[in-house]
């Protein structure tokens, strides 16, 4: 195996972390970041490039749109299942190296795809399920950087991992609107098309969406190859990790993560032909970019902050502030005159401005959130395995922490996994309640109503006194 594998690691040990494993485990978590943030940026290419679609001659519906946006988290999010348990199995460094070549598939066959008009909505479709090979890196991503830091540590590493990570979408959202403007890669690259929208007209390079990131995914995987370790101590079948599923509180942070990575993901898959449809004079892709960018940027405050307080009660005040925003969202839509699920409250034409900063605030809370539940689910799984182990000496307490590890590392890929349809779901949502009501507003209300249910779970399981794991 080319990746050096690890077969001491025991970063609880303040004196091997200090002599070698700080280092080991910050350059693995270097290498892990960019390898994410490319993930991201596939799996998330799709909301900017099906705003162009229309104006190059491709003849789909609203709700097909929609449809394009939202398959990749199809995708992704069930890959996840799959990558939640292979870090164990092949090792970190291996996996992140093949992982991320196959991004390389979709952002190819992209470029060729929307250079040809009478290219099929079908493929669109199985090109856009490809791209959900991004979503699934996330699960791996988390479950292996779990492995190397200590528990003091891993909000703050496990933050920075996914938060740096995650601003591959607004990487994408920001950089794609840019490279298109111009042959980047000359001839090589293709021909231009015409884009026409009324009266402008203008010529764009749109297969540069998907090249773009290609001479980044080959230096990577060069990088991550040659650069990452596999922890011996770490590995374990399938069988072995298995045993979460039988875990109820695996499943309590599967229904907590959806809330706020779920919206995180799915927000920014959806933000942009949102903003397309309930304010046909703004320019999406001026905007769009900018709620991925505050939502991972928080996000390793939000570990920072869970590390110093308690994850739930950072995740419980969390959660009302985002029921609040949401809120505020329906106040500064457009007033539909025959839609039931509008709030009589703000302009009958809408605010883009009240829009967008309560957006923004939903984007930074998610983040926000999206630290903090991950901070919870090591201290939920050492709590209970210390529990499981009082009295039955030193040998039985190593070997709980160790199991303790492998399950959390478990868990946090899994929960990523259920987290990630809400790729799916929320611009579906946007879909189907535009398509049913003319407006957004039913979607936001049962967005709202999960939130309320995130709180009271918080609130029931880990932040209240006496709570039964309080984290």
């Amino acid at each position: 195996m080319t990746s050096r594998v690890l077969t001491n690691w025991n970063p609880e040990d303040p004196v091997f972390w200090q002599r070698q494993g700080r280092r080991i485990a910050i350059r693995n978590l270097c290498i892990s970041i960019p390898a994410l943030l490319l993930a991201f940026a596939i799996w998330m290419v799709w909301s900017v490039v099906i705003v162009n679609l229309p104006h190059i001659g491709f003849h789909f519906t609203t709700n097909q749109l929609f449809w394009l946006a939202s398959v990749p988290g199809i995708s992704g999010a069930t890959l996840r299942i799959f990558y939640s348990f292979m870090v164990p199995i092949f090792g970190g460094g291996l996996w992140t190296a093949l992982s991320t070549a196959s991004l390389a598939i979709p952002a190819l066959w992209m470029g060729i795809a929307v250079q040809d008009p009478s290219t099929s909505y079908v493929t669109f479709l199985v090109i856009a399920l490809l791209c959900g090979f991004g979503g699934g890196n996330f699960a791996s991503s988390m479950a292996n950087i779990s492995f190397f830091f200590p528990k003091s540590l891993q909000g703050t590493a496990l933050g920075l991992n996914a938060g740096l990570g995650n601003l591959g979408v607004s990487v994408a959202q920001f950089v794609v609107p840019l490279v298109i403007t111009t042959a980047v890669f000359g001839a090589l690259g293709g021909g231009p098309q015409t884009w026409v929208k009324g009266d402008e007209t203008k010529l764009i390079w749109l297969q540069n969406a998907g090249f773009i990131w290609v001479p980044f995914i080959l230096a990577t995987v060069i990088a991550a190859w040659f650069g990452m370790n596999d922890i011996a101590s770490a590995r374990a079948s399938f069988a072995e990790q298995a045993v979460i599923f039988r875990r109820k509180h695996n499943w309590l942070m599967c229904w907590l993560y959806l809330g706020t990575f779920g919206s995180f993901i799915g927000y920014s898959a959806g933000f942009p032909m949102l903003i397309k449809t309930q304010f046909p004079g703004v320019d999406p892709l001026q905007y769009a970019y900018l709620g991925p960018l505050v939502g991972a940027l928080s996000r390793p405050l939000g570990g920072w902050i869970a590390d110093k307080v308690g994850g739930a009660r950072v995740t419980f005040w969390n959660f009302i502030i985002m029921t609040i925003a949401g809120l505020g969202v329906l106040v500064f839509l457009p007033k539909g005159s025959a839609n039931a699920f509008a709030l009589p409250w703000g302009p009958t034409e809408g605010s883009f401005a009240g829009f967008f900063t309560m957006f923004m605030l939903l984007f930074f809370t998610s983040g926000i959130g999206n630290g903090s539940t991950f901070r919870m689910i090591p201290v939920i799984f050492r709590t209970l395995h210390e529990r499981w182990s009082a009295g039955q000496g030193e040998q039985a307490k190593a070997q709980a922490m160790r199991n303790a590890s492998k399950e959390a590392a478990a868990v946090l890929g899994f929960t990523s996994a259920v987290a990630a349809y809400g790729a799916f779901f929320i611009p579906k949502s946007y879909g189907t309640s535009i398509d049913l009501t003319g407006g957004a507003e039913a979607a936001l209300w049962l967005f709202i109503l999960f939130y309320l249910t995130c709180i009271a779970v918080t609130w029931r399981f880990y932040s209240r006194k006496n709570a039964e794991i309080p984290c």
